[in-house]
């Protein structure tokens, strides 16, 4: 027996081969119905789990007390509020994968629908309705980019609010005496925390919340794809009508 059958006979290797949604790739659970959601709660497990943790070890409250700008509480809520959102358009995704799959013809509700109905009428421009379909799949998901870059420019302003804090701290020294040395360094390295705690965080919430909203890109581009692939060409429609006399 080679190294390679003995390797598929491992009882590790025979349960995953027999899981149906980890046969097709890392991410074939989107495939399952609202497997995006699934995901994403999954993902916001492993982020809750983190949080408790540091919670825990006191983090929290040192990193609350330690920036009395209050920026990294504001970055925070901004994760907090665009990973709920993220979730809540995994389930109006998955909500569309599933119409799509079953082939509903609901105008109203679906939007892979809407784009073969107007597609299909009389004088009708494929483009004009491409870009609706577009815009019913990425055009939220803008604003969303738009607050995860906001988090990282708030780290950046904690930088640079921390880094004049310690400037304008050096500035006020105006000799240096050994015996107030602790109390000094105390001072300045109230900027300094200032400007790390803010920036950690800000880069932190902005690469977290990112991975989310990529992969809510890649699911509406598949969704779009799916729709185009589904949808018959106008050649195709012509020769389904009957010739005439």
């Amino acid at each position: 027996m080679n190294t390679a059958t003995g390797h598929h006979r491992m009882l590790g290797a025979a349960v995953v081969s027999h899981l149906p949604v980890l046969r097709r790739g890392p991410f074939s659970l989107e495939h399952a119905p609202h497997g995006l959601f699934l995901l994403w709660l999954a993902f916001m497990g492993l982020v809750g789990f983190g949080a408790l943790l540091l919670w825990q070890a006191g983090a929290w409250h040192r990193l609350v007390h330690a920036d009395p700008t209050g920026l990294t509480v504001v970055i925070v809520l901004l994760f907090i509020g665009g990973s709920l959102w993220a979730g809540r358009r995994a389930w109006v995704l998955g909500e569309q994968r599933l119409r799509l799959d079953a082939a509903r013809e609901d105008p109203l509700d679906t939007w892979s629908a809407e784009y073969r109905d107007g597609c299909a009428r009389a004088g009708a421009d494929p483009t004009v309705w491409l870009q609706v379909l577009g815009e019913r799949a990425h055009g939220p998901h803008e604003m969303a980019w738009w607050l995860n870059g906001i988090q990282l420019k708030l780290g950046l302003l904690g930088k640079v609010i921390g880094f004049s804090i310690l400037a304008l701290q050096l500035g006020e020294v105006q000799s240096f005496d050994a015996s107030q040395s602790t109390q000094l360094l105390k001072n300045l390295t109230g900027g300094l925390g200032i400007a790390l705690l803010t920036t950690v965080t800000g880069l932190t919430g902005n690469i977290l919340l990112g991975l989310q909203l990529m992969r809510l890109d890649r699911f509406a581009d598949a969704l779009i794809a799916d729709t185009l692939a589904t949808t018959p060409t106008p050649e195709a429609r012509d020769g389904d009508r009957p010739s005439g006399p």
